[in-house]
């Protein structure tokens, strides 16, 4: 069975000492606050959305795609934020579902 999402994360082979300590001291600022404060807003509309698409699924029998790529970018950026703040990554998470 194939699933429509997947989730890995590539952990790098080195991270770097200097980012940990800033992201442990000031991540909550410069990365916690920005990127609360969109997912907050986007997690709204997700809600939104989902409702949406119960009642599209419920009559059609499928999930209309524009409303599930928009639902997966909320989780995938989710995700990302969540990797760089728990160390799993350096590099900054992007503002957008796509990456």
């Amino acid at each position: 069975m194939s699933y429509p999402v997947t989730f890995s994360v590539d952990y790098p082979e080195k991270l770097s000492r200097g980012i940990l300590l800033l992201k442990t001291f000031l991540g909550w600022i410069y990365v916690g606050i920005p990127h609360g404060i969109a997912l907050w807003l986007y997690g709204i509309a997700v809600c939104v959305v989902q409702f949406i698409a119960f009642w599209a699924i419920l009559f059609t029998g499928k999930f209309p795609r524009g409303m599930f790529d928009f639902t997966v970018g909320y989780y995938r950026w989710t995700n990302n934020v969540a990797a760089y703040m728990t160390f799993m990554r350096d590099e900054y998470p992007p503002f957008s579902g796509s990456v």
